[in-house]
């Protein structure tokens, strides 16, 4: 499965929510290097912490599985 976007072709980063603002629709949010980002949630509410999600542009798009799953 590609994770690229059609239309930049940048690819989706997975990443793991470390805290929700709900109210705000936001989670702040780790990626692979440990590098933390404000990630909106709107299209893939509601998410938890421990949540891994394919983010692209700042936005989340889907809830990823885990491969142990």
């Amino acid at each position: 499965m590609s994770c690229h976007c059609v239309t930049c072709g940048d690819d989706g980063v997975p990443m793991r929510v470390l805290r929700v603002d709900a109210q705000r629709g936001l989670a702040l949010c780790e990626d692979g290097d440990g590098a933390h980002g404000s990630v909106e949630t709107a299209l893939v509410e509601p998410v938890a912490p421990g949540d891994t999600l394919l983010v692209h542009a700042g936005t989340a798009l889907t809830r990823m599985q885990d491969a142990a799953a």
